[in-house]
C-alpha cells in the first residue's frame, strides 16, 4: 500500500476516456467518477476535476468527428461541446447531491500574479460552499500563440495541482500506466510501479502515443509529472476504467505508475517557477555567481534583454532561474544603460537597485 494522505486530489480524465469513439460524452462513466468523488466528499477529501472532452464531443455534435480541423473549427467545437460536456457533470454530480462549478483557464491566469490570486480565492470559496470545480483549458480563446499547449489537459491539471496546494493528481487514461516498452507493440513490455525522477530513458519511453480525438500522449503526462514532482505533489497515472479506480489510489492500493515528489517549493516559488516568461534577462558569469549564493539580480551584471514585459511580470534568467522583475522594460534598460556609462567613467562602486530581488528569484538547474 502507498501512504499518499491526500487531502486535496485533482482528478484529471482524458477524452479517450470520457467520450465513447463517437465522441459522445460516456455518461454512464461520469455518473460512476461523480459517486466516487462524493465518497472522497464525505471523508473530508477536496476533489477537483480537470475534463477533457469539449473538442471531441462539439465535433460529435457538429458531425465534423474525424475531420482535420483548423484552429477556429476546434474553437467552434470546444464552444459547442463545453455546454454539452458541463451539463453532463452537472447531472451526473446531481444523482449524488453535490453542486458543481465550471472554471476555463488559459495559461495567462498561472502567469499573471492578480489572476492567479482570484483563482486561487474562487477556488477557495467553491470549496466553502460545497461546490466541485470542473475545470478545463478555454479552449474557445486559447490558440497555439500561448507559449505552451497544455496537451489534452495533462500539463493543465499539473498546474492546477501545484498552484492549488493538491496532495495528489490523478492523470485517468486508456493505459494502465507508464511501460518500460510500448505495450502496443511488445508483449513482454512491464509496467512501471513507481517513478522517483525522471531520466531521459523515463522520457524516451515515454513516447509520442496518441489519435486523432486527443492532443495528448504519455510524453505529455511525464511532462506534467516533472510539475507535480518539483511542487511536492504526488501524481499516479492509471487506467480510468479501472473499477472504483479514484477511491482505489487514493486509499494507497498499487494502482497505475505513482511519481514521487522529491521537492516542495512555496506557494509563490511555484507561481514565478510554474508561469509563463515574457521575457529574458541574460547576465554575466559574476552576477550568476550572485544569484546562486542568494543575492538580487542588480543591473550591472545584465549582458541582454530579449522580449516585452511589465513590472511584476516573470522572466529567465539565462537558463538557471526564473524571477519576477521589479521594473518595466524600458526602467531596465535605462537602469543599464547608466550603469555602463558609470563604469566607461571609472566609477566601479556603482550597484544599482535591484531588477529582481532575491525573494523573488526561483533557482530550477
Amino acid at each position: 500500500m502507498r501512504d499518499l494522505g491526500a487531502k486535496r486530489v485533482v482528478v484529471k480524465i482524458g477524452t479517450n476516456t470520457i467520450c465513447r469513439e463517437d465522441g459522445t460524452v460516456d455518461q454512464p462513466y461520469l455518473d460512476d467518477m461523480a459517486r466516487q468523488v462524493k465518497e472522497l466528499h464525505l471523508r473530508g477529501i477536496q476533489s477537483i476535476v480537470v475534463t477533457s472532452g469539449a473538442i471531441g464531443s462539439g465535433s460529435s455534435e457538429l458531425g465534423l468527428n474525424g475531420l482535420n480541423k483548423d484552429v477556429a473549427t476546434k474553437q467552434a467545437c470546444a464552444a459547442v461541446g463545453q455546454a454539452i460536456l458541463m451539463m453532463a457533470w452537472r447531472d451526473a454530480f446531481r444523482k449524488h447531491d453535490l453542486r458543481v462549478g465550471q472554471v476555463l483557464l488559459t495559461y495567462g491566469a498561472f502567469s499573471d500574479r492578480a489572476r492567479y490570486n482570484d483563482l486561487r480565492k474562487a477556488m477557495d470559496e467553491m470549496f466553502r460552499l460545497g461546490v466541485v470545480p470542473i475545470v478545463n483549458e478555454n479552449d474557445v480563446i486559447a490558440t497555439d500563440e500561448i507559449e505552451e499547449i497544455f496537451g489534452d489537459n495533462d500539463k493543465l491539471s499539473a498546474l492546477v495541482a501545484s498552484k492549488m496546494d493538491a496532495d495528489l493528481l490523478i492523470l485517468l487514461t486508456d493505459v494502465d500506466g507508464l511501460y518500460d516498452r510500448n505495450p502496443g507493440t511488445d508483449p513482454d513490455a512491464k509496467l512501471i510501479p513507481v517513478v522517483d525522477e525522471i531520466t531521459k530513458d523515463i522520457e524516451r519511453i515515454a513516447g509520442k502515443r496518441r489519435n486523432q480525438r486527443s492532443v495528448g500522449g504519455m510524453r505529455t503526462k511525464i511532462n506534467a509529472a516533472k510539475v507535480t514532482m518539483e511542487s511536492g505533489c504526488s501524481m499516479v497515472i492509471a487506467n480510468g476504467h479501472a473499477p472504483n479506480v479514484v477511491v482505489r489510489v487514493v486509499d494507497g492500493e498499487e494502482l497505475g505508475t505513482l511519481f514521487s515528489p522529491h521537492a516542495c517549493y512555496t506557494n509563490k516559488e511555484r507561481w514565478i517557477l510554474f508561469a509563463c516568461p515574457r521575457g529574458k534577462i541574460i547576465i554575466d558569469q559574476g552576477a550568476e555567481e550572485a544569484l546562486r549564493a542568494g543575492n538580487s539580480l542588480l543591473p550591472c551584471g545584465i549582458l541582454e534583454i530579449e522580449g516585452k514585459f511589465r513590472k511584476g511580470d516573470i522572466v529567465r534568467i539565462n537558463s538557471f532561474a526564473k524571477g519576477m522583475v521589479n521594473y518595466s522594460l524600458g526602467e531596465i534598460l535605462s537602469m543599464v544603460e547608466t550603469c555602463r556609462k558609470e563604469r566607461a567613467a571609472g566609477d566601479h562602486n556603482h550597484n544599482g537597485r535591484a531588477v529582481v530581488s532575491n525573494e523573488n528569484i526561483v533557482l530550477y538547474d
